[in-house]
């Protein structure tokens, strides 16, 4: 009989080593593709402890199974189960894919506030990640303490793995804010150089002319700047705390790529050009207008025509009675309010003028009419002059790290007088489809590569802010849609 049960015991137990070592080649082989893929050999050292989880079994990973204390058990079982989540969710996250919700109305009504997005990191490629120890499911702030998220060192230089592809003319991306870099904490959501140079211009009382000098009209720009950035600085209790943040802590934008690297960019009457070719609109991109209603909207006609209570914040009442409003709207939405009989008179608002990208430099630029801008491109090399450096410094000083000087009338890079540069990244700029409503690449310049993070793939939901959960709150006719059939 006890021989019997032994017999019995040893195929059993043959079986299961068999089938270990079945789940361990496999789990091992899948880890392998993926050190591969990244290109880090340094995930060799962890093999021997998947070896050791299936078969060996030396390291008592599970001890607290075993003990007798019930409490303890409880406890180390949610340990257990809550740190398998969050290197789940590390991984998936910073790999794979990505929640994202649009918090504004800069991509409206291609994409409203309070959609929930899928984002592909496979898209362009995920980065490694520069800032490695984080905590997930966070960008740069704790909940709840306010503190860093995340800790500066390790910090590793910019890599990215193979994807699927690069981004592609009119793709709807998601990447870092360039802008980012610099955060005024009570502000987090103006940009802090355009902050500096606005509070700068009330007290400066320079005078800027396009016949100064290239040193002349830098020192007033200089100047400026810094007395906005004291000001900031001398108020903490108004602005909060200036921090800085690397690149893939820095707050997650999305807008639509409306040029590529090596491209010439330029805006004429709101219309995009590249390389003088005209770049079609979105078919759902709205403009801003100054209008006169003839009488209020109802609750009706604004859900029909996607008009959100965001979009009519800025009304004034005339002595009459009548209100006027700044509000975005999309051709088929003006359209319909003009047939209807809501408005009395509609005009383009006036294009926005202050503070564009380059701040630092005259142009007459306005939103409306911006450019021409060759957007740089990975290897490719450009003639340096004192009239282009504004346009270009912050991508050779900031984003590809290097010592950029201005000197006798004379360019300098890491000391050497420099007439040409060779970029080292590719570059895109980024719009919003609420143009008139978006800050966007006409305001902080280019993206580079490196500040990439995914493509949206489809809407997961959507959430209404102006609605109640049984009034309309979840719209069930976006859920589900793909991003990329939004042109």
């Amino acid at each position: 009989m006890s021989s019997k049960k032994q017999e019995n015991k040893a195929p059993k137990k043959e079986r299961t080593l068999k089938q270990r070592i079945i789940n361990c080649s496999i789990v091992t082989v899948l880890y392998l593709a993926f050190c591969y893929w990244v290109g880090s050999w340094w995930g060799l050292l962890v093999v021997p402890f998947i070896i050791d989880v299936y078969i060996t079994k030396k390291i008592p990973w599970t001890w607290w199974r075993k003990t007798k204390n019930s409490k303890l058990r409880m406890v180390m079982s949610w340990v257990d189960a809550i740190v398998f989540a969050l290197v789940a969710v590390y991984f998936l996250n910073q790999f794979f894919f990505q929640n994202y919700v649009i918090p504004s109305s800069s991509l409206e009504k291609s994409l409203l506030t309070g959609d929930y997005l899928l984002v592909s990191k496979l898209s362009y490629g995920p980065r490694i990640p520069q800032t490695p120890l984080y905590m997930p499911l966070t960008q740069h702030t704790m909940p709840v303490t306010g503190t860093k998220s995340y800790l500066e060192k390790p910090h590793w230089d910019y890599r990215r793995v193979k994807g699927f592809g690069k981004p592609e003319l009119n793709d709807i991306v998601v990447f870092n804010y360039p802008s980012g870099d610099t955060v005024a904490l009570n502000r987090q959501n103006m940009d802090y150089y355009r902050l500096c140079y606005e509070i700068g211009s009330q007290s400066a009382t320079d005078t800027l002319r396009g016949d100064m000098s290239y040193e002349e009209q830098q020192a007033i720009f200089m100047k400026v700047y810094n007395m906005g950035k004291h000001f900031i600085a001398e108020n903490p209790q108004e602005f909060g705390q200036v921090v800085s943040r690397p690149t893939d802590r820095r707050e997650n934008y999305v807008k639509r790529c409306v040029g590529l690297p090596g491209q010439t960019l330029q805006i004429k009457d709101n219309k995009i050009y590249l390389d003088g070719k005209l770049n079609p609109d979105a078919e759902n991109v709205q403009y801003a207008y100054d209008v006169l209603w003839k009488q209020f909207l109802d609750d009706d006609t604004k859900k029909e025509l996607g008009i959100s209570n965001e979009d009519l914040q800025y009304t004034s009442a005339t002595a009459e009675g009548t209100a006027t409003q700044h509000l975005p709207l999309t051709l088929k939405a003006k359209d319909e309010l003009v047939n209807r009989g809501f408005i009395s008179q509609i005009t383009a608002s006036a294009p926005e003028s202050n503070w564009l990208y380059p701040q630092n430099k005259i142009t007459r630029w306005s939103t409306a009419n911006y450019g021409p801008l060759w957007i740089p491109k990975k290897g490719e090399k450009i003639n340096l002059t004192l009239d282009n450096l504004p346009i270009y410094e912050r991508c050779i000083r900031s984003y590809e790290g290097n010592k950029l000087e201005v000197k006798g009338g004379k360019i300098y890079i890491n000391d050497k007088a420099a007439t040409e540069y060779t970029f080292k990244l590719d570059y895109y700029w980024m719009m919003g489809d609420n143009r008139d409503c978006s800050a966007d690449s006409r305001f902080w310049g280019f993206v580079p590569e490196d500040h990439i993070v995914g493509k949206p793939l489809f809407i997961w939901m959507s959430l209404d802010p102006d609605y109640g959960l049984f009034d309309g709150k979840i719209r069930w006719n976006r859920l589900f849609n793909w991003v990329g059939n939004m042109k």
